[in-house]
């Protein structure tokens, strides 16, 4: 049977199991059980034990557990609640005044979670019921928690680089590192409309909290600035080169248990609630990539990625018309697959395509976490909207629409990062 019959037929099975209800793991998995068994001469009883045991066993998968654990560990200590009030403060002088809460508080829990879900919420729970009593309007109250909160796939640490790093075999650390500027770019083209918003409509903002001096603005802040130093140290010990990825995981660990215990809110429940909640996290990422390493494993035998790889490149695309098509194709999966899921499906075809055009796989990383930031805001599937309106109960399709100026913003960021590829080149290559 032919290469393209017998992509149809594999794509078929796996919609099939898709809308079946099967867990996203599972599905890979017996995608390429059926494609080792009917499309190639290769057993796959051993071909998925030793491939599956291969994903698993990586030292580099270490420091994701670790990271979820972290972020779990302070999220459930009183940094949500403390986060409110330790913003306020500083954001009455900007135009906007409180909403800009919302995109700087994403910018640091996303530092922590690593979780663009686990930001929306943390940073909703605390904000939206704020900001909506103070008078601030509901569309954008939300519009500007649900964009910034995809952050949290892009700022490190971020759960979505370690598994792209894993995939394409790329140092975690430097990944990284290329996520900074660029999610702290975003960050201010969020704030940036914000601003232009406030100005064109200043009547819908509501007047500023009574002024802080300096000193009770820092009195305010107490609270938070012990996260932020724990953030810099992670972040400062893999740029220096002090410590790996899963070491400054480890160092992430064990500050934040410093922490929540120097706040008196480690107790034996919290620390028990953390270690179940980043295990089952971790378990459910783990049984995806081992299913990812075995589908790609039954594609390479069956040569999908050669011929495709081939196609793409008889088509003589020049690399910025490649990424643009590539940057449609992941915003449109995006609408129906969650982000890690869309990540390990498409790795093992897409990675020969980009490193034949000659394009860097670490500016691509970054490329590819952006676009599936997108996809969190945009339906069916966008999984910020789902979170949303369980916390709002507002119909998804107003939800996406408060949320759309922030998904135009991402494409410009898209745009803005290949003109200005050193965004995410520039801070790796210094390490």
């Amino acid at each position: 049977m032919s290469e393209i019959a017998a992509s149809a037929t594999l794509l078929v099975v796996l919609f099939a199991m898709l809308a079946g209800g099967i867990w996203v793991g599972l599905t890979l998995a017996g995608v390429a059980w059926f494609g080792m068994a009917f499309f190639t001469a290769r057993a796959a009883g051993d071909a998925m034990a030793i491939t599956i045991w291969g994903s698993t066993s990586s030292w580099t998968l270490t420091a994701l557990p670790l990271f979820v654990w972290m972020g779990e560990i302070l999220y459930r200590t009183n940094l949500s609640s403390s986060m409110f009030r330790g913003l306020a403060p500083w954001m009455n002088k900007l135009p906007g005044r409180l909403l800009h809460a919302n995109v700087v508080g994403c910018t640091i829990f996303a530092a922590v979670s690593g979780s663009s879900a686990a930001t929306c919420v943390t940073v909703g729970k605390m904000n939206l019921p704020e900001l909506l009593r103070r008078g601030y309007p509901e569309r954008q109250v939300i519009g500007t928690l649900g964009g910034p909160a995809t952050l949290g796939l892009l700022i490190p640490p971020s759960i979505i680089l370690i598994i792209y790093g894993v995939s394409a075999e790329l140092s975690i650390a430097k990944l990284f590192m290329a996520g900074v500027l660029p999610g702290l770019l975003l960050a201010a083209l969020f704030s940036g409309w914000i601003i232009f918003w406030a100005l064109r409509h200043p009547d819908q903002v509501p007047k500023a909290d009574d002024d802080l001096s300096f000193m009770q603005k820092l009195a305010e802040a107490r609270h938070l600035i012990p996260v932020v130093l724990l953030i810099v140290a992670v972040i400062a010990s893999m740029y220096t080169g002090v410590a790996t990825a899963t070491e400054a995981a480890a160092i992430g660990v064990l500050g934040a248990l410093v922490l929540s215990a120097w706040q008196k809110s480690l107790n034996w429940k919290n620390f028990r609630d953390a270690l179940m909640g980043a295990t089952r996290l971790y378990c459910m990422i783990a049984l995806i990539l081992a299913g990812a390493a075995f589908l790609t494993l039954a594609m390479g035998y069956m040569g999908l990625p050669r011929q495709l790889a081939e196609y793409v490149g008889s088509l003589h695309l020049s690399p910025a018309m490649l990424i643009i098509a590539l940057g449609i194709f992941y915003i449109v999966l995006g609408c129906f697959l969650d982000g890690i899921s869309t990540i390990v499906l498409t790795m093992g075809v897409v990675l020969p395509i980009i490193q034949a055009a000659g394009i860097d796989p670490l500016w691509f990383g970054i490329f590819l976490v952006i676009t599936v930031e997108s996809a969190q805001i945009t339906p069916p599937v966008g999984f910020n909207l789902f979170v949303l309106q369980g916390m709002t109960g507002k119909q998804i399709t107003w939800i996406a629409r408060a949320c759309l100026p922030y998904f135009f913003l991402m494409v410009v960021m898209l745009v803005i990062l290949w003109y200005f590829p050193g965004l995410a080149t520039a801070l790796p290559g210094k390490m």
